[in-house]
């Protein structure tokens, strides 16, 4: 029987949504203490004023990256921005939407696998810190 990576070419969207997935998996399991995160400064600077909020602790990161799995794995996106957090974003991408639908496609389909494809790494990270404060070796 194959592995059920196997049959999706390494490049494919589904094994990068299944490896995402699977960090935080592995990280929910690893992680039994999340208030240990808290007050634990990230080093990341994807934390730090992107969304023109203040730096958030390992705690936030972790809620963050689960809140992302499941709107992943449920399919449930939100349509509108309630918060207003995302509206700049939305602003400097006007210009694509005059784009041919195939290339705008291929555009998003880059992004979403760089995104996905760091998201994973920053939960294998936030796991691995998580680690090395309850004093486990890699």
């Amino acid at each position: 029987m194959q592995h059920a990576e196997a049959k999706f070419n390494k490049n494919s969207l589904l094994l990068t949504l299944r490896r995402y997935s699977s960090a935080v998996s592995d990280m929910e399991k690893t992680i039994l203490l999340p208030s240990l995160l808290r007050d634990v400064p990230s080093d990341e600077l994807w934390d730090c004023d992107a969304a023109e909020e203040s730096c958030s602790d390992l705690y936030d990161n972790y809620l963050m990256l689960k809140a992302i799995r499941n709107t992943v794995e449920s399919s449930l996106v939100p349509l509108d921005d309630p918060k207003g957090k995302n509206n700049t974003m939305f602003k400097t991408l006007e210009p694509l939407l005059d784009t041919h639908p195939d290339a705008l496609f291929h555009f998003h389909l880059r992004g979403l696998f760089s995104v996905m494809t760091d998201l994973t790494k920053k939960t294998q990270n936030l796991t691995e810190k998580y680690m090395d404060i309850i004093g486990v070796a890699n």
